[in-house]
């Protein structure tokens, strides 16, 4: 079941423990996939709005680990650490290794000059994703708002 946001984005869940949303990205794969492995890139959009983070490792490879804290608006600390699984300009996997536990999957189609991510979250359980559920799925929508706005500056 997907429910269409906009004329360019979907957001739905592919099973009783999973968050895809699919968005087409005004921006090349390329300069999609500098966004996502160039920390310093990084650090300036993910996460929901409001959100800052600070990187203590970034290992970019399988088997690689990055360990970083969000800083939520509000003052709290959020510690964070994931392994990734797969790399490639195409597709990038991690898996994270604290609570709550998930998958993440980004996948970078190619649409001629466009790009067309799909971000896909597998939770350990269904009850994990219910439980993370009610802000997640804005929180994603969040992170990917952000993304669009750091392509914008590194377009310039």
């Amino acid at each position: 079941m997907s429910e269409n946001i906009g004329t360019n984005n979907e957001i739905g869940a592919a099973e009783a423990n999973e968050f895809v949303a699919t968005r087409e990205i005004h921006a090349t794969p390329a300069l999609v996939y500098e966004a996502w492995t160039n920390p310093e890139h990084l650090a300036q959009w993910w996460g929901p709005s409001g959100f800052t983070n600070t990187f203590q490792q970034f290992d970019l490879r399988p088997g690689g680990v990055w360990e970083f804290v969000m800083h939520g608006p509000d003052g709290v600390d959020y510690p964070n650490k994931s392994e990734f699984v797969e790399v490639s300009p195409e597709r990038i996997v991690l898996r994270h290794t604290c609570a709550p536990y998930f998958q993440l999957t980004a996948t970078f189609e190619d649409l001629g000059g466009k790009t067309r991510l799909t971000w896909r979250q597998r939770f350990e359980s269904a009850a994990v994703f219910n439980s993370v559920r009610k802000f997640a799925t804005s929180a994603n929508e969040q992170n990917l708002d952000r993304l669009e706005a750091q392509l914008q500056k590194m377009s310039v």
